[in-house]
């Protein structure tokens, strides 16, 4: 492995040292959708457990009124990219076998809202999408989203989007996100950002920034130019900002970087050592680990700043914190057992209790947003798994070689590191077990999945 932890480097030296704009669609040519709440019969998409096959679902390209240049391409252009977007998000969740776009027949534009479901129907597709490009007066885009229950020949949702023509990737995104929540019953998580850590070079002069991308490797930019190490980032609730490691000389430190200035401070004045940081939910706070006379413990403190609450004093190390959606909890790991292992207590630090007692060291734990469970890398094998919050040997998702488990905002997957030297990025679907490599376009580690954005 890269480093047997996304915290390894730091336990060394504790131990030596002891706008995106939406507005609502506008009025499609047809009659108003069916509720979007689920119907009988609609919901088809099993997401509790197990493997099920893939729901057939037609996406053909997406058609425009008039074809029309804008700053992001021709509107014709575009909605063959939308629709072929929305294909590969669904496909990447693994619960659906989309059918196109390509090799379908075209879409007429008055057909978006008249589908021709004898044709789809012949395809094998139980569902539908079709949409529409159309460039606006003022220079937006409109990006129009429909779904259909083709057997039942009945429209089960319909959005628009109007966006800076700049932003067709996430009307896309929001479009597919639509589709899998009114299919399954689940939250979204298409229209979301990966902060993570990117790696070049030999080991022993490594380069590792920060770097942020859409959750599926588009529109990737640098944060960071790599003139310090960068360790474990963490997206703020509200995104307004991205807490993460560095290193000031041989000290690992707490660091805050906000997103609109591109401003970078530390989170914690004191000279002690200082990492694995997290958010709370509300993103007030931040918990972090805080090297002090010897022994490492969990502290809290105002992300503003101000002086830090300790929060454990078990002899050892206690980090790698991370708070219940509810705030009341915080998940922790310890070695005052003699091995790491995972630990609960109530967020003001009473409570102190173990949940994990299967074989081996269990790690960075994360709490899912649903709230039924807490992923961890399991160490020896390097793992990742999931056990509930009441505890218990878990349930292991990968295979060997893979760590730092990040949760998707609707608690669905779980994004990773895996791999030697620079590593790579994968997510995982909790439920059907199906991987994905998440591109970069250098080696990556140590993601972070952002919540849904606004």
């Amino acid at each position: 492995m890269r480093i047997p932890l996304i915290i390894a480097a730091a336990w060394s030296l504790v131990l030596g040292a002891a706008a995106f704009a939406q507005t609502p669609p506008p009025p499609p040519p047809a009659q108003q959708g069916q509720d979007q709440v689920g119907e009988d019969g609609q919901l088809v998409v099993d997401v509790t457990g197990g493997r099920r096959a893939a729901l057939p679902i037609a996406v053909p390209y997406m058609p425009t009124p008039a074809p029309a240049d804008t700053p992001a391409g021709n509107t014709q252009a575009l909605g063959r990219q939308v629709a072929e977007i929305v294909s590969t998000d669904l496909r990447n969740s693994g619960l659906f076998t989309p059918i196109g776009p390509n090799g379908l027949r075209p879409v007429a534009y008055p057909q978006v809202t008249a589908p021709d479901f004898g044709y789809f129907q012949t395809t094998g597709a139980q569902n539908l999408v079709q949409g529409f490009v159309q460039a606006n007066g003022n220079g937006s885009i409109t990006v129009g989203c429909y779904l259909y229950d083709v057997s039942a020949r009945s429209e089960l949702a319909r959005q628009g989007y109007v966006v800076n023509p700049r932003d067709w990737r996430r009307a896309a995104h929001r479009c597919a996100d639509t589709i899998y929540s009114r299919l399954t019953g689940e939250g979204a998580y298409f229209d979301t950002r990966i902060v993570y850590v990117s790696e070049t070079g030999p080991a022993r002069r490594r380069i590792k920034r920060l770097a942020i991308m859409d959750y599926d490797g588009a529109n990737h930019r640098f944060l960071t130019n790599g003139q310090f190490t960068v360790l474990t980032p963490r997206f703020a609730p509200n995104q307004q900002t991205i807490t993460f490691m560095t290193y000031e000389g041989d000290r690992p430190r707490v660091m805050l970087y906000e997103l609109d200035s591109g401003q970078t401070r530390p989170l914690v004045q004191q000279p002690h050592m200082t990492f694995a940081p997290r958010y709370s939910p509300d993103s007030r706070y931040i918990i972090f680990s805080m090297a002090m006379n010897g022994n490492t413990d969990i502290y809290r403190i105002p992300v503003g700043g101000g002086t830090p609450q300790r929060l454990t004093n078990a002899p050892g190390i206690d980090t790698g914190g991370s708070y219940s959606p509810d705030g009341s909890q915080i998940v922790f790991e310890s070695d005052r057992s003699g091995t790491q292992q995972l630990y609960v207590m109530n967020a003001n630090g009473s409570n102190q209790r173990r949940i994990s007692f299967g074989g081996g060291g269990y790690a960075t734990p994360v709490w899912s947003p649903r709230g039924d469970l807490i992923a961890f890398t399991r160490t020896g094998s390097f793992a990742i798994g999931v056990m509930p919050p009441s505890g218990g040997a878990g349930r292991i998702l990968t295979s060997g070689g893979a760590e730092g488990p990040s949760w998707a905002p609707n608690g669905r997957a779980i994004m990773f590191t895996r791999g030697l030297g620079a590593g790579q990025l994968w997510y995982v679907d909790v439920a059907s077990g199906t991987t994905r490599r998440v591109p970069t376009p250098l080696g990556g580690s140590d993601p972070a999945w952002s919540p849904l954005r606004d």
